[in-house]
């Protein structure tokens, strides 16, 4: 049995850059991935790095404008080799960045716990045992496979991981779910000319957000030719050898409706890890408890990233590795309960940027506060860039001044909100941006009027 300082499960964006900073002061660390296809984790193989890339490459395909769904194909099916041969490129990178180390092994294989310490390692041909000193789970989540009828097995089904392996473009593509992810993958599928129906369970649009803000979303996506059904509940999807067929149900009217296409959430990992042997406490969704430092209740154990529950985000995830690493290496000052202003990213066309309340969040909170908000085609980027569709809003609280939050819905919203949340954690008031110079033209600069309608 081969002993180390430490073991990671899992080859993500926390454990690995953990992994690095571990061999960097001399530690023997062992790196456990089951999949030679996710060295690197899910971002760069099935998540944000190919999805984003697709996202642009189906821009790039509408500056284009093919005449045929021939030649929206074609561009689909190039776009397709482009993006795994980007990831083939990062996968190779990380994989090198720690087996190149004299001191990382990584393992490729599955991995259980057959105690706190030892963990047992089955790959292909073999099964060996490893133990570690602390060990560090990183396996983030896995998608959900909603209970409807039919759609076990059925190859005319995917999900958000399964969907990018495809090669060929559906002419009609049906999105089970308007979530952030759906409304990803129904914008960028619709970039590349598939006609796409999104079905909503819900009788509210993307309810997290403003009303305003989802008006303004779903008047965007079917100017995009995308459909949307609320209160629409799936029954039953049918197949024959060609495409399937979706059978789904009004809630409200009782009406049936059929949709034939050719052609899911996320929850932690954890279900082959063996996590009672160790002894380690889950919640009732089966992500894994842990405290502000993320450690488990067991005193040598961690977990990173998704597989912990909460936002799944990349970022959040290296963010829990600098909690570690101040743990370890430094005064232990760094926390969960750290994380201010965090914000968020959704890669439709144009994206959809958030940061901390919402005008709808505020008012039950019964704050007392003052709204702005701002056509995108105001600004002058946008006419430059020909993006003019979006609405840009802000929330302050009317007593201190202090931005409580700020959503943009504009080009190049993903950059520009990472301006307000640096704002906010820095306990600026709304004056900051207000008067900041910004370079012209840009988006940035729709800081300065967004914030300067605040009287």
């Amino acid at each position: 049995m081969k002993k180390y300082d430490a073991i990671i499960i899992g080859f993500g964006k926390g454990g690995k850059t953990l992994a690095a900073d571990l061999a960097n002061h001399g530690w023997n660390v062992a790196v456990v991935e089951r999949s030679t296809g996710m060295y690197g984790g899910t971002c760069i193989n099935i998540g944000c790095i190919p999805t984003k890339a697709l996202v642009h490459y189906a821009q790039v395909t509408g500056y284009r404008r093919p005449s045929t769904f021939e030649q929206y194909a074609e561009e689909f099916k190039q776009a397709i080799l482009a993006k795994e041969k980007l990831t083939s490129l990062l996968r190779e990178k990380n994989f090198k960045n720690l087996d190149d180390r004299e001191t990382v092994t990584v393992y490729t294989g599955e991995a259980s716990f057959r105690s706190p310490y030892e963990i047992v390692v089955k790959t292909d041909t073999d099964s060996f045992l490893l133990e570690g000193e602390k060990i560090f789970i990183n396996t983030g989540a896995t998608t959900i496979i909603p209970t409807i009828s039919g759609i076990e097995d059925n190859p005319y089904v995917y999900t958000s991981t399964s969907i990018m392996e495809l090669e060929k473009l559906p002419r009609h593509l049906v999105i089970v779910g308007g979530g952030y992810i759906g409304l990803e993958f129904a914008s960028m599928f619709a970039g590349f000319g598939s006609k796409v129906t999104i079905l909503e369970a819900g009788e509210v649009f993307i309810p997290r957000e403003d009303r305003d803000i989802a008006d303004s979303v779903k008047s965007t996506l079917e100017k995009k030719g995308i459909t949307i059904h609320l209160n629409t509940v799936v029954q039953t999807i049918e197949q024959d050898v060609e495409r399937a067929a979706v059978i789904c149900r009004n809630a409200i009217s009782g009406d049936t409706l059929r949709l034939d296409a050719e052609a899911t959430g996320r929850k932690p990992n954890t279900e082959s890890l063996n996590l009672q042997a160790a002894g380690i406490q889950t919640t009732n969704r089966g992500a894994i408890e842990v405290d502000s430092k993320l450690r488990t209740n067991i005193p040598n154990i961690w977990a990173i990233g998704d597989v912990h529950g909460g936002l799944q985000f990349t970022y959040l995830s290296l963010d829990d590795y600098r909690i570690i690493r101040e743990e370890l290496f430094g005064n232990g000052f760094r926390s969960l309960d750290d994380r201010e202003a965090v914000a968020y990213s959704v890669f439709i066309d144009p994206p959809l940027a958030h940061v901390g309340l919402n005008e709808t969040q505020a008012r039950k909170m019964e704050k007392n506060i003052k709204v702005a908000s701002l056509p995108a085609a105001a600004m002058p980027r946008t006419r430059t860039i020909e993006q003019t569709d979006g609405l840009l809003k802000a929330v302050v609280d009317a007593d201190t001044g202090k931005i409580l939050g700020c959503t943009l819905f504009c080009a190049e919203s993903s950059e520009v909100i990472n301006t307000v949340s640096l704002a906010m954690r820095l306990g600026q008031d709304y004056t900051f941006l207000r008067d900041s110079i910004f370079t012209h033209p840009s988006m940035s600069e729709a800081l300065n009027d967004l914030f300067g309608l605040i009287k």
